[in-house]
């Protein structure tokens, strides 16, 4: 028979500090009574915690707030300075890394672009641990002292000793990527799936704010997406990632990195949308050089009627195909078009995709489902890493990690 585990004193002291440091962080500024009324806790505790939170440099007054026929409220909000975190975006075409303050505002940055599609794990550990040591030195700060470094890998990271990445589109299998960068990096180290981690971002500071089911589509070399959620509990958010940009649209079509034919990756990822366009009679060679500029290129040619603008029609045809089915499996009010690809498409195909997603999802989920592009601009996918260091503080009550667990 197991024995229900006791619950301790401390155990619950970090419950009420994380419950009420959570809140505070995600809904910003807010009273003690307001607290008191979300929270459930008692007035007490309530006064306690935060008294505790404000000694403990976590949280400040923030002023005065007018009541309901009452004397003015005291807001507290969290303190930005805190502490710095970093935030690593491995992509295809990219190595980026950003530092941001507690509240993620970006203090610093460093872009590594990479000339192969399928680098070195070697070479990528190599970059993270330069940029890491680049942003922090812009701002004089000690990458030891960090609250934390996250890690957006583009595919699945498998936890043990050591955790392994699994990212097909960059050729890795097992890849014991932490493992290479503990060692050169005094600092504690989070990896995840940067779709998830991305989502997480564009929930708390970007265009999903108050939703309650977000999907956040991460549109780059690669294809992938994110369901972010409310929590029940705590005013976060809980995350889950799909592989979505291997959903077969096409059975029997265009081969894909995967091995699969017809996934919807083949059609609107960055390459094969270029792809598309030199296929088409009329079309001419691209005059910049690198995936980013010529997809930028095709955008800016696009104006005109032609191969550029009948290239961009179509991806946003399928684009919207691959949404309607997201909007009819997963019922979203949010769907948040990111990453480099959906930041500089989606203002030029938006209207296209969410008439497609009109006419193929059942009405009554399209019609709840608004979307829209991402609001955090290009160092998105980083500042969805670093969500990762920030999650865990508020999750500890604030308590700062050891490096590396030690």
């Amino acid at each position: 028979m197991n024995r229900p585990v006791r619950q301790t004193t401390r155990d619950l002291r970090r419950h009420n500090r994380s419950a009420l440091l959570s809140r505070l962080y995600l809904q910003g500024p807010t009273s003690r009574q307001d607290l008191i009324g979300a929270s459930g806790l008692s007035s007490a505790t309530v006064s306690n915690v935060v008294a505790d939170l404000i000694a403990d440099g976590l949280v400040m007054e923030a002023g005065l707030v007018d009541s309901d026929g009452g004397r003015p409220r005291t807001l507290v909000r969290v303190r930005g300075d805190v502490g710095f975190v970093a935030g690593v975006d491995i992509g295809e075409t990219h190595v980026q890394i950003g530092l941001f303050d507690f509240m993620l505002t970006e203090v610093g940055t460093a872009v590594f672009p990479l000339e192969t599609a399928q680098p070195a794990p070697e070479l990528i550990a190599d970059l993270l641990v330069r940029g890491v040591k680049e942003v922090t030195g812009q701002v004089g700060v000690d990458p030891a002292d960090l609250l934390g470094v996250g890690v957006g890998v583009p595919g699945a990271v498998v936890p043990g000793q050591p955790e392994l990445v699994y990212a097909p589109t960059l050729g890795w299998s097992g890849v014991p990527l932490a493992a290479l960068v503990r060692p050169h990096l005094d600092a504690p180290l989070q990896f995840d799936n940067c779709a998830r981690t991305l989502g997480q971002a564009e929930v708390w500071r970007g265009a999903g704010q108050g939703a309650r089911r977000a999907i956040v589509a991460l549109l780059g070399v690669g294809v992938g997406a994110a369901l972010v959620t409310e929590s029940d509990s705590l005013g976060g958010v809980t995350s889950t990632t799909s592989e979505w940009g291997h959903m077969v649209v096409n059975i029997g079509g265009r081969p894909c990195r995967c091995g699969s034919r017809g996934c919807l990756e083949a059609y609107v990822g960055a390459e094969a949308i270029l792809d598309d366009y030199l296929r088409l009679p009329g079309a001419t060679a691209f005059r910049a050089t690198g995936t980013e500029a010529r997809l930028a290129e095709l955008i800016a040619d696009s104006v005109e009627p032609g191969p550029a603008a009948q290239t961009l029609d179509t991806a946003a045809e399928v684009l919207g195909i691959g949404i309607a089915g997201l909007v009819n499996l997963l019922n979203p009010d949010h769907v948040v078009l990111s990453g480099w690809v959906g930041l500089a498409l989606g203002p030029k195909v938006l209207s296209a995709v969410e008439a497609t997603v009109r006419r193929h999802a059942l009405p009554y989920l399209a019609g709840n489902a608004r979307i829209v592009v991402g609001e955090l601009g290009p160092e998105a996918v980083a500042m969805g890493a670093a969500t990762m260091p920030v999650v865990r503080l508020l999750m500890a009550g604030g308590v700062k990690e050891v490096a590396n667990g030690r």
